[in-house]
């Protein structure tokens, strides 16, 4: 019988494998992203469908919390250029932000695509999955089926969203920020539909943005 566990954490895991061998494996960008896109979808599948819930209780929070964090992600830039450069997101711990031209600009459509279904599909998926789904039940009990998803704890609570900014690097200030709010929408609706929805709203808006704007710092 295999560990509840997996369920929440294999495609989380072999998503950030993926992220490791970033441009590493020695494919095109056309070819590489899909790959990954691939590979993290059927994973989902194949460990967690069994867990996978895309139900929604409160859409109308549900989508405004995904349009909030979308709005103070992308402020603290706007409203205070140079901002990301301090040493507080610039540093040996944090990394740097990558630089707005990011090289992506010159991606084939292809990869530009794969990187959006990534984002707006695969990521909610996979975080939702781990974070809010496993993470904040396990750090309050180890049986963490035996609780239903929502259960508060303040420390499991904290340490999740320090957890899930600390993922975001240079963008760790807002990425707490995110964490707590995503934290909150899972107490208040009990739903991993809900979480996912918020994500991908997030994600997606975020995504039409750097396209637009060509910020892509923010991938």
């Amino acid at each position: 019988m295999r560990n509840p566990t997996v369920a929440y954490t294999a495609p989380f895991l072999l998503f950030l494998v993926f992220l490791s061998l970033d441009g590493k494996l020695g494919l095109a960008p056309e070819v590489e992203y899909p790959v990954r896109v691939i590979f993290v979808a059927a994973a989902i599948w194949y460990f967690s469908r069994g867990v996978l819930s895309f139900k929604t209780v409160q859409p109308a929070i549900t989508v405004g919390v995904g349009i909030l964090v979308f709005v103070l992600w992308v402020a603290p830039d706007l409203l205070f250029p140079g901002y990301r450069a301090h040493w507080l997101f610039s540093n040996s711990l944090t990394g740097a932000a990558p630089t707005p031209a990011g090289g992506y600009q010159h991606l084939h459509p292809v990869a530009i695509l794969f990187r959006v279904i990534r984002a707006v599909i695969i990521v909610p998926i996979v975080e939702e999955l781990f974070w809010r789904a496993w993470i904040m039940r396990w750090l309050i009990k180890p049986d963490f089926l035996s609780l239903p998803l929502g259960a508060y704890n303040a420390q499991a609570f904290w340490i999740t969203a320090v957890l899930f900014a600390l993922e975001h690097g240079a963008f760790w200030d807002v990425g707490l920020i995110a964490g707590v709010l995503y934290n909150l929408l899972m107490v208040r609706t009990r739903s991993l539909g809900d979480c996912i929805l918020a994500h991908a709203i997030t994600n997606g808006i975020l995504s039409a943005y750097v396209i637009y704007t060509g910020k892509w710092q923010y991938w």
